[in-house]
């Protein structure tokens, strides 16, 4: 089985350490994996986006031209990549930064108001990592069982203080759902 996951949105995000997050995961899972960052010469503010693909078998290709899984953290972005993704894909929306509804309705689409709820835990700057744990209890593609490890390794020495509150934004969207609003 091979899943093909584009994060994006504005570049300060996460949208990279996301991807990141989720191919290291993919790793420690045995599986292969590629990870491909992507973002304009703004950096902060510009587009960012980042492929990832966690396989089975091994991966010929990191290009991703038609997703399974969106993670969309602005309109641009949704607005961009939507009609790309095969019919049966996932897109987790940050209803926050995004006002419109999915257009497609041959895809499954997840509205997680996730840079609110960020802002309401404390963790105002990981809304990423709540996307990133919706998209984990929704598509079952990587566990949620070890994560706390693969922060470790992911997170850099310099913010090492961040381990907790990314376990937290993690914790926070894996157990959100719609009725919790």
């Amino acid at each position: 089985m091979t899943t093909q996951i584009l994060i994006s949105g504005f570049g300060g995000q996460g949208v990279l350490f996301a991807g990141k997050f989720i191919a290291y995961k993919g790793l420690l899972e045995e599986k292969e994996v590629s990870w491909l960052p992507s973002y304009g010469p703004e950096m902060r503010g510009g587009t960012a986006s980042c492929s990832i693909i966690i396989s089975d078998e091994a991966v010929g290709s990191p290009i991703i031209a038609n997703p399974d899984v969106l993670i969309a953290m602005n309109l641009p972005s949704l607005d961009k990549y939507e009609p790309a993704c095969v019919p049966g894909a996932k897109l987790f929306l940050d209803e926050t930064l995004i006002t419109r509804k999915v257009t497609r309705t041959d895809v499954e689409a997840f509205y997680i108001p996730a840079t609110q709820l960020a802002r309401d835990a404390g963790i105002p700057t990981l809304g990423n990592m709540i996307l990133a744990g919706n998209m984990i209890r929704e598509t079952g593609i990587v566990a949620m069982e070890g994560v706390e490890e693969v922060l470790k390794k992911v997170i850099s020495a310099k913010h090492a203080d961040l381990l907790q509150a990314n376990l937290h934004a993690l914790q926070i969207g894996y157990q959100y759902t719609k009725e919790m609003l």
